[in-house]
């Protein structure tokens, strides 16, 4: 078993639980809540979501060879405004998206351990992988709590509802017990 070609798979299924988390979040609010702003610091749905698309297109745009932050990225506007429809925010959400699992595809075990740029300070590709996955994390945490306190009773929970953990793990246990295919690949 090659542990960098299993790390890179881990990342990729990473990545796409938390995009999946984020979507399942967004599509519960309407082009109207995604532009909503708390309080004046704070940031919309829509803000952040425009700040992750600019930020994986610029770390992940020719990220072997070019500093992951471009000279063309305006980081500061993407603190403004928003967008005038959904499609629009789901186009550069999506081409984000897209150029971070295009970037990572590409990778070679052996890549994780050449340097690449961020701001110009030196990074192993590991490091920029997880720096990444910190990031966009901590982005994604903050899109489900906006949009969880703008939905209030309206939310429809992402994960284990609250006071159905037990059954939950019940379902979980009698799962894996009868060996479903879901649950052999959860063991491995």
């Amino acid at each position: 078993m090659d542990l960098g070609r299993v790390y890179l798979e881990t990342v990729v299924q990473q990545f796409q639980m938390m995009k999946r988390t984020a979507d399942r979040a967004v599509e519960q609010l309407s082009l109207e809540e995604l532009h909503v702003v708390p309080e004046l610091e704070s940031n919309s749905v829509a803000r952040i979501v425009k700040h992750m698309s600019g930020n994986m297109m610029s770390r992940w745009t020719d990220f072997l060879t070019t500093d992951g932050e471009k000279a063309n990225r305006n980081r500061d506007e993407e603190f403004e405004g928003g967008y005038s429809s959904r499609e629009e925010m789901t186009t550069a959400w999506e081409a984000g998206w897209q150029q971070l699992f295009m970037a990572i595809g590409a990778l070679e075990p052996k890549d994780l351990l050449k340097t690449v740029a961020i701001r110009s300070e030196p990074h192993l590709v590991l490091q920029a992988i997880e720096r990444q996955m910190y990031h966009l994390s901590y982005h994604v945490g903050q899109i489900v709590y906006l949009a969880k306190q703008i939905r209030g009773s309206d939310w429809q929970t992402l994960s284990i509802p609250k006071g159905k953990s037990k059954e939950f793990l019940d379902s979980m246990v009698l799962r894996f017990d009868r060996g479903s295919d879901e649950g052999e690949t959860r063991r491995l």
